[in-house]
């Protein structure tokens, strides 16, 4: 189910209202958010409701909810507030003065922006408002984020709460037992070794949690490693920093998989992570009566079986595997088909003919590295796809919150969290106009040459459709002009009918030879390894992970999926800096007994 609504962009002719010229911020923020504390604290929801627009949002990160939610438009907000503010009881707010200011992203659109403080009885929060003028009834709120920040008493473990102890001669050994497990087992258990299993893995260490990561592959980073020799990231470095350990001023804007893979592999060291390589999980059974899981974990020295209180796949969107579509035929095609999971580099197809069925970022940069070792080479493109340079894309995503001379990163997550994807619609529509536009040479050279294109979800670009699809869209590094120039060949707009001897036949009546058929369309279902080690009960209980759910939020990642202290650790680089830290407080929440109770949207553990 997609997202079901999307709240207007309050633009100062719809509002009826102008912002004066003599427009003092701080007081109009500061004479709101009295209004709204005091309100809030006296559990007034419907008072509290009447401090925002009718088209508004409120988004909620635990603080209130324990869960991911949004809510969008002011009866839904009242709705919530009735059912929560007596449950949470928020008090103690505090505005940052200094935070406070006018915004106009548009001419024909302006807010005044403000952060704050919270408590709740068990967590510290974080909060973001944004107010707009009306016509007749002041400033009101056009949105509002809501963040659990921590839990009190029990903060991470970090800046001055680190381990101020000398150790003298006795480091080495007690890591070696720490990993080994020797005097115990851990709290947690974690499948999976990259980005976000290790994530994860260091928020809870700083959370004074106890963890495992076990990763099969025989060093960390080789799920970056072993992909396609071209594999590289689209997005800046400054988008990607990780937990405590941000990239050096000196990395490159875009990393290679491969110096990814080394940087994994350091991080891991450096944080002084528990992790298990050349392991692989075999069995994780959950005993009906305590909730623990039995989970037996498998090394060339012998298998081991862990009673551990949770468990986290940490597997990757798709798990990491891709699935070769069926089509008639396939068993007679005298050539090689393979995924692109399966693909090394272009060298392995030298001399012969390859199709690469997919027109998603995996199959633009391996068709451009075939192109550039010198492979015959086509694309295949079976839907649309949505193209945006890099160069001009970047400029107008991510600037004002991830660039060089962006804000901290935790404050660019919170700001970038705080617009919900129900806000997001409108903003991203205008964006991917000024887009299109800055990149219409190349988007011309496309259609010329018969290469389909759209504006992606609900037009409105790339970033709904990660969210909801993981897929569907190329951001540019410069294979669109390989295929504008025929560099690499293309084909689209016929489906394949099947596979011949020699290559496909499409319903068109029209036919392609091929040596090599590379299919890069997409990874399977983020449950798969998951299914494969538990038992069916478990597997039919466990919820759909990955897509938007209908108010905007994504279904299962770093959130509960139906099975008790069974979690999803997934996302981009971005993503798992900044939810890492919501799924470990939640696990320490659980620990420690202050978990308070889950507010769901009715129907969001869909299969």
């Amino acid at each position: 189910m997609p997202l079901e609504v999307e709240i207007p962009l309050p633009t100062l002719d719809t509002l009826g209202a102008a912002v004066p010229a003599d427009l003092d911020a701080k007081h109009v923020a500061t004479e709101w958010f009295r209004s709204f504390a005091s309100l809030v604290e006296s559990g007034d929801a419907d008072a509290v409701a009447n401090l925002f627009l009718d088209h508004s949002a409120w988004r909620d990160i635990l603080s209130l909810t324990w869960d991911f939610r949004t809510f969008a438009g002011r009866e839904k907000i009242r709705t919530f507030l009735n059912d929560r503010l007596s449950v949470a009881k928020p008090h103690s707010f505090k505005l940052d003065a200094s935070s406070v200011g006018l915004q106009t992203p548009y001419p024909d659109l302006a807010w005044i922006q403000a952060f704050f403080s919270f408590d709740t009885g068990v967590g510290i929060c974080s909060g973001i408002v944004r107010l707009v003028p009306t016509a007749s009834e002041g400033w009101k709120a056009h949105a509002m984020f809501t963040n659990l920040e921590d839990l009190k008493g029990f903060p991470e473990k970090i800046g001055p709460l680190r381990n101020p102890a000398p150790n003298h001669g006795k480091w080495e050994a007690d890591r070696r037992r720490e990993v080994a497990f020797e005097d115990g087992e851990p709290t947690v258990l974690i499948v999976g070794g990259g980005q976000s299993g290790l994530e994860v893995a260091a928020r809870l260490k700083c959370l004074g949690v106890s963890a495992l990561v076990v990763e099969r592959n025989p060093r960390i980073g080789d799920n970056w490693r072993q992909r396609y020799e071209a594999l590289c990231l689209h997005d800046p470095v400054w988008y990607d920093h990780m937990p405590y350990l941000p990239f050096p001023s000196t990395w490159p804007v875009y990393a290679p998989s491969k110096k990814l893979a080394n940087w994994l592999e350091g991080y891991a060291e450096i944080m002084e992570l528990n992790v298990w390589t050349s392991a692989s999980v075999e069995k994780v059974v959950q005993d009906k009566s305590s909730g623990k899981w039995m989970v037996t974990v498998r090394r060339a020295n012998g298998d081991r079986t862990f009673k551990v209180n949770h468990v986290i796949f940490a597997t990757g969107i798709g798990g990491g595997k891709g699935n070769l579509p069926v089509y008639p035929g396939m068993d007679v095609f005298q050539g090689q088909t393979l995924h692109s999971t399966q693909h090394n580099t272009a060298t392995d197809h030298t001399g012969k003919k390859v199709v690469v069925i997919g027109s998603g970022s995996s199959a633009h940069d391996i068709c451009a590295n075939y192109y550039e070792k010198g492979v015959d080479v086509t694309m295949f493109q079976r839907s649309s796809t949505y193209i945006m340079s890099i160069a001009n894309g970047w400029k107008y995503l991510m600037d004002a919150l991830y660039s060089e001379d962006a804000p901290p990163v935790d404050v660019a997550d919170r700001l970038n969290a705080s617009f919900p994807n129900s806000l997001v619609v409108d903003i991203s529509r205008r964006q991917v106009q000024q887009i299109a536009a800055a990149d219409k040479e190349l988007l011309d050279g496309l259609k010329r040459v018969g290469f389909r294109t759209n504006l992606g979800y609900k037009n409105a670009g790339s970033g709904l459709l990660a969210w909801d699809k993981a897929g569907g869209y190329y951001l540019d590094v410069g294979t669109s002009q390989l295929i504008i120039d025929g560099k690499i060949k293309l084909k689209s707009g016929p489906h394949i009918e099947c596979f011949t001897k020699t290559g496909l036949k499409f319903d068109d009546g029209s036919e392609l030879n091929a040596d090599v058929v590379l299919f890069a369309t997409g990874l399977g279902d983020s449950r798969s390894i998951m299914r494969s080690v538990c038992d069916e009960e478990v597997s039919r209980k466990v919820g759909r992970v990955w897509g938007l759910d209908p108010e905007g939020e994504i279904y299962g990642a770093w959130r509960d999926v139906g099975v008790q202290n069974m979690w999803f650790m997934t996302g981009n680089l971005a993503l798992c800096r900044f939810h890492s830290k919501h799924l470990a407080l939640q696990i320490k929440a659980i620990e420690e007994g202050v978990f308070g109770s889950r507010y769901q949207l009715e129907g969001s553990l869909p299969n």
